[in-house]
């Protein structure tokens, strides 16, 4: 006998939830979590999230998306709450948020936040949000090496911007390549680097070493009072656990948002917790840079053999000595400079030092192609093309400046 009866299908189980003060609110997140989940997703209160999460019922929850506006700040504590909930349940977290403080950002993601995504949402945001969160692994448990470091604010690290006066001079090539190389310059004493990308609109710092940007950096940046070595360790990336990078923020900034006192701050902090801190410059003058420029040892400009390098280090030099900040603390590198058999182009160097009446101390030798090619790799010249010329004069450098730091360290002592 033929059952004529309706086949029901069940419901798809629910693997998500919005958490929000109204999700009607946040009509684009409505569609972009039908887009990626179907049916598979239901929606909470934040006072219903607290319960709710906490019962057996919420086991099959994979993450929760908390969506909030500017008028939510006044319950953050409940929002705290919610996201202490769901990590205490192993449910992951995303944050949605429009018109949120830094502040309020900064204080959820270090509550638990796994990522933040602003609101609006833009275009397929919220689905590679979500695929980071499930993907990610659990942080691993630290190596003997990692462990053996902290935070211990007992160092006085030498500070070491690097400054590109023209595009395509290989600035942050060389910030990224000299600061790998101080990571591996000594293996009895394994100096601790700290690589800072201070260029926020187009910095690549990231890129070179294929390293993610975090939101909270952002957070880190603009609420540096409330900075401890507890908050700024934890922005921090590690490059094969050795070479520690604060990377530019996720979004274009203003320079200016941020300001010289918070500049000041961050370089100080990685200073004392750090014997090395290489510092990777936005090719643009702002208020800050005064303060970079006071608190290095030594301040490496990049330039070529061209006039667009001349006309700008002529203008560096104008607006530096007309305010009285201390221009000797630069040392120019000319990259891709000519090589010992061009005599010609070693008189033009000679001419360009003495027309702008500075000294040029080193000469980078042109690794042609192939450095174009390892920074596309994301990984340091040495463990590419180690035996490029210009990966041999960038540890010949590191090796130099190592050796004379530690007979200042010994003559100190």
């Amino acid at each position: 006998m033929t059952d004529t009866t309706a086949v029901q299908h069940d419901a798809p189980p629910i693997v998500a939830c919005t958490i929000s003060r109204d999700v009607q609110i946040f009509d684009l997140l409505i569609e972009d979590m039908e887009a990626a989940l179907g049916d598979a997703w239901g929606d909470l209160s934040f006072e219903d999230a607290v319960t709710f999460l906490g019962q057996k019922e919420a086991r099959n929850l994979q993450f929760v998306t908390i969506a909030m506006d500017a008028n939510d700040e006044d319950n953050l504590p409940l929002v705290s709450e919610v996201i202490g909930v769901a990590k205490g349940a192993g449910i992951k977290v995303i944050l949605i948020a429009e018109d949120v403080s830094p502040t309020a950002l900064h204080q959820l993601l270090r509550e638990g936040g796994d990522e933040f995504v602003p609101y609006p949402l833009p275009e397929n945001e919220l689905a590679r949000a979500i695929e980071r969160v499930l993907t990610a692994k659990d942080t691993p448990e630290p190596t003997d090496g990692e462990k053996s470091f902290k935070a211990s604010g007992d160092r006085s690290g030498v500070v070491i911007p690097v400054h590109g006066l023209a595009g395509g001079t290989g600035a942050t090539m060389m910030a990224v390549n000299l600061a790998w190389e101080f990571v591996n310059v000594d293996k009895e004493t394994n100096p601790k680097v700290c690589l800072i990308d201070l260029d926020f609109q187009f910095g690549s710092v990231s890129t070179y070493l294929d390293l993610p940007r975090r939101e909270a950096i952002l957070e880190l940046l603009t609420d540096t009072e409330s900075m401890d070595a507890e908050a700024f360790m934890q922005s921090l990336l590690t490059y094969d656990e050795k070479l520690h990078v604060l990377t530019a923020p996720t979004d274009m900034i203003p320079l200016d948002m941020i300001t010289p006192e918070d500049i000041g701050r961050v370089i100080e902090m990685a200073r004392v917790n750090f014997d090395y801190v290489v510092i990777d410059m936005p090719s643009t003058m702002v208020e800050w840079s005064q303060t970079v420029l006071e608190m290095a040892h030594v301040y490496f400009a990049m330039i070529e053999l061209d006039m667009r390098s001349a006309q700008n280090t002529l203008r560096l030099k104008r607006a530096l000595q007309s305010e009285d900040l201390p221009f000797d603390k630069l040392r120019f590198i000319l990259n891709r400079a000519p090589g010992f058999t061009d005599l010609n182009g070693k008189s033009r160097v000679k001419r360009l030092a003495d027309s702008l009446g500075i000294s040029i101390d080193l000469l980078m030798p042109d690794g042609g192609k192939p450095i174009m090619q390892a920074c596309d790799h994301g990984a340091p010249l040495s463990v590419t093309i180690a035996k490029n010329p210009l990966r041999k004069e960038i540890a010949k450098l590191a090796k130099s400046m190592h050796d004379v730091n530690q007979a200042e360290a010994d003559a100190r002592a």
